[in-house]
């Protein structure tokens, strides 16, 4: 094997592709990226045995061939080398090793073969539709912080995209809050395989789409999922397992509903939150009918207080307790000029909702306080 290419594409991909490598993996091979040269094209793919990420970028191949080599190592050399270098890599066969150059610096690396690294394959993908990117990184945006990061309920660590009555629906939820967003079912995706994207193909995929404007490609089985964009192919295990009967929680019956300057209340929630300890770092909520009050006590640090007022007079008076960083997640999120909330008791979830956007709709569960 033996190539040119230009450095910053080079760095580029390998940066996109190194997410998935397990820093400390007790298999080498998984360390390791694989690179493969031919017909004018290097192709580099990574994966930790459950999602696999591979890119693919122009050179010069004047000897095709393949091989594997550390990926961090690499990344760390190539993002060294000055911008606009020239990068010339060749496998000397016999000795199993790589070496890179760039003007005056060399390096070697050893590899590990090519055999021994292990391919996903993604098999037969039946369902194939096509989403814009944008909406892609709604979709995932506005879920995403709702996944469980539990173990023991792993069916809970992922989103679930299903089709739900000629939409698309993606839901997460992690027992304390539920996050559920719609969108226009894409042509192909009718009679879908409803499934479990885990939590990190979801990570990658948002992070590898964040500049990408025009399409992703989506191809599903009942155990797989890929999705393909500009030169880039993500392929992962779904989660085997059966996501929770989650419109029970959605509650129908709250009467107590109330609106708010989105940006005006999630202000408030993080300056009087910072006297907030523990992990549920606890906030009230005194609704008087006008205003809403937000007040957070700490036996050491002491107490803090801020009233924010109601979109419109309601005749909601209650207090009700929340995990100040899960109702700034939700409230963080809602970009329209107003978010509602609807109330049952003190008890009771709560529902909220952008209310200029019915195409999410949050639900959190109450803390005591």
């Amino acid at each position: 094997m033996k190539l040119s290419l230009d450095r910053d594409a080079l760095a580029r991909s390998l940066a996109r592709v190194q997410g998935v490598v397990e820093r400390r993996g007790t298999i080498p091979i998984l360390a390791n990226v694989l690179m493969r040269a031919e017909g004018g094209v290097l192709s580099l793919a990574t994966t930790d045995m459950d999602l696999e990420i591979a890119e693919s970028l122009p050179a010069q191949v004047s000897a095709e061939g393949a091989t594997t080599v550390p990926a961090f190592m690499l990344h760390e050399i190539v993002r060294k080398l000055p911008t606009g270098a020239r990068v010339d890599i060749a496998l000397d066969d016999g000795a199993n090793i790589v070496t890179i150059q760039a003007g005056r610096s060399r390096f070697k690396l050893s590899c590990l073969p090519v055999e021994d690294f292990p391919e996903l394959g993604a098999g037969e993908m039946p369902t194939q539709f096509t989403l814009p990117a944008a909406q892609l990184r709604v979709l995932i945006d506005r879920t995403k912080f709702a996944m469980s990061t539990e173990e023991t309920r792993y069916y809970l660590n992922g989103i679930y995209v299903h089709e739900h009555e000629g939409r698309l629906r993606a839901v997460a939820t992690d027992g304390h809050r539920l996050a559920k967003f719609e969108a226009p079912l894409p042509e192909g995706a009718a009679g879908m395989p409803s499934v479990i994207v885990p939590r990190k193909a979801v990570g990658e995929v948002r992070k590898l789409i964040e500049e990408t404007a025009g399409e992703v490609e989506v191809s599903l089985s009942a155990s797989k999922v890929r999705f393909a964009f500009d030169h880039t192919v993500l392929t992962s295990k779904l989660i085997d397992g059966t996501f929770p009967d989650y419109e029970r929680v959605i509650p129908e019956g709250n009467d107590k509903v109330v609106t708010l300057d989105p940006r005006l209340f999630s202000a408030a929630i993080d300056r009087v939150s910072t006297i907030s300890e523990g992990k549920t770092r606890a906030v009230k909520l005194i609704l008087d009918g006008q205003t809403v009050t937000i007040s957070a006590s700490s036996p050491e640090a002491g107490s803090a207080t801020e009233e924010v007022e109601l979109g419109e007079a309601a005749p909601a008076q209650m207090e009700i307790g929340f995990n100040a960083k899960y109702l700034l997640d939700i409230t963080t999120r809602v970009e329209g000029e107003k978010i509602r909330m609807d109330f049952g008791d003190p008890s009771a979830p709560t529902l909220l909702r952008d209310a200029d956007d019915e195409a999410a709709l949050y639900v959190l569960m109450p803390l005591r306080v």
